[in-house]
């Protein structure tokens, strides 16, 4: 097959120019086998060359980049379009060339020079975007207008405590594992120096670098460790407070969706709502670890109500697990007046709508088994697992019981009933308790067949 042509090539540059970085990253990923003398050769180099470039574009513009996403509208967090970084970073090739290039051949062999030279193209774009020098940077300013009031002005901000966020993202994995001490230190240096760059740049350098983390709420650490451990009045009276009213509010949706999880969308989805759970537990350890509070009022009350609210809302999804296995393996009392104890319900399959809440809400709980303590539910979540399991053990005695005496009409109910039951107990005991119930069931069902053919 022959090469595509330069025009072809060139369709193709332009829309991976304005592809996404994860499509980019996926044509990379699907074009790696791809020969370079092949039909398609040109287009992975072009992808390559791209996927390198966008690298260093991200590497230079750190300190910016993970703020850069979508329409930059976002009212919940300061954001900018995610093109304005395009934008700034062609601006930059053009107008600061030889720095790039320098930078893109690797030519810094010690850590602080290279660290240095980033630095001055971060505040190269602060000063184009400023003096509007540049055809791209004047697009990138009307674009981050365009997503919210001042936007230019913000991302102008933003740029000029580059180098700040810079070095301080460098030391944060070491400040968040080793809160005190050093930790302290190092955080009060680095917010003196952003708002020696600007008297107004400390929310917005906290903000930056809550872009630069997994979990932008752990942020409160550094803010606590800047303010010495605040107490809530004086964190809430501060230009900081927002972070500290986000945190609770996330923590609030949070347990709203633990509430609202369908039972109906499966296992994967009852992992998602105890993961969430165990992310509430953290961030709630997290606010009353950053922030000195009250119990009575303001913020500390409302973190003991979210504890009791958290603890509620589990409780009530344990107890549907609880209903939701028994109605999956259904249990009932015969009329027969000898038979004092309920029996299994063989005469129809298992109900799946039951089945799949049942294994929902088991996969939620089995997930929740190291958050359960800290979170304040163990004693409610151990409770069920034992009774829900001695009802699984006395089920299933029953119903091999019956395979036994031949007292079951259908043996592929019985069969699939036996397998649900295995199935849930994977959740509650694990792999070998629910290994056995198989063995159990298969020597019960293979005996039963024997004397139904012999």
């Amino acid at each position: 097959m022959a090469a595509l042509s330069e025009r072809k090539i060139a369709i193709v540059r332009t829309l991976v120019e304005q592809a996404p970085d994860r499509v980019v990253g996926s044509l990379r990923l699907a074009l790696a086998e791809t020969g370079d003398e092949s039909a398609l050769g040109g287009v992975k180099r072009l992808v390559e060359a791209e996927a390198a470039d966008r690298t260093l574009r991200n590497t230079i513009l750190q300190p910016i980049a993970p703020m850069c996403v979508a329409g930059g509208d976002d009212p919940a967090e300061l954001t900018f379009p995610a093109r304005t970084l395009s934008l700034i970073w062609r601006a930059l090739k053009d107008t600061e060339a030889e720095a790039v290039e320098k930078l893109r051949k690797d030519e810094y062999f010690e850590a602080h020079k290279l660290t240095d030279a980033q630095d001055q193209l971060v505040a190269a774009a602060a000063a184009g975007l400023r003096e509007r020098a540049h055809p791209d940077y004047i697009a990138a300013a009307e674009l981050a207008d365009r997503g919210r009031d001042d936007g230019a002005k913000q991302l102008i901000a933003a740029l000029e405590i580059g180098a700040v966020v810079r070095h301080t993202t460098q030391r944060m994995p070491e400040w968040l594992a080793h809160p005190g001490g050093d930790t302290t230190a190092g955080a009060r240096l680095a917010y003196k120096d952003a708002v020696a760059i600007a008297d107004d740049a400390g929310p917005l350098f906290f903000r930056m670098l809550a872009a630069q983390m997994a979990q932008p709420w752990m942020v409160m650490r550094i803010i606590s460790a800047v303010m010495d451990k605040p107490t809530e009045r004086y964190l809430r009276d501060s230009e900081l407070a927002d972070f500290g009213e986000k945190l609770l509010a996330d923590i609030d949706a949070s347990i709203a969706a633990i509430g609202a999880m369908n039972a109906a969308d499966g296992p994967g989805m009852g992992r998602i709502g105890a993961r969430l759970a165990e992310l509430v537990v953290h961030q709630i350890m997290e606010m009353e670890g950053s922030v000195e509070l009250p119990r009575d009022q303001g913020w500390g009350l409302r973190v003991v109500k979210q504890r009791a609210s958290l603890a509620a809302v589990v409780e009530a999804r344990l107890k549907e697990a609880e209903r939701a296995v028994i109605e999956a393996l259904p249990m009932f009392a015969p009329r027969n007046q000898r038979v004092r104890h309920q029996v299994p319900r063989l005469s129809a399959p298992p109900e799946e709508r039951w089945v799949t809440h049942a294994t929902t809400l088991l996969a939620f709980s089995e997930e929740l088994r190291t958050t359960a303590n800290y979170g304040g539910f163990s004693t409610v979540r151990n409770k069920m697992v034992g009774k829900l399991g001695e009802y699984i053990d006395h089920y299933v005695e029953s119903v091999v019981d019956l395979l036994h005496t031949d007292d079951v009409e259908d043996r592929a109910i019985a069969a699939a009933f036996l397998e649900c039951a295995a199935d849930f107990s994977v959740f509650l005991r694990g792999d070998k308790a629910a290994e056995l119930i198989r063995r159990r069931a298969h020597s019960a069902l293979h005996d039963a067949g024997q004397r139904a053919t012999g």
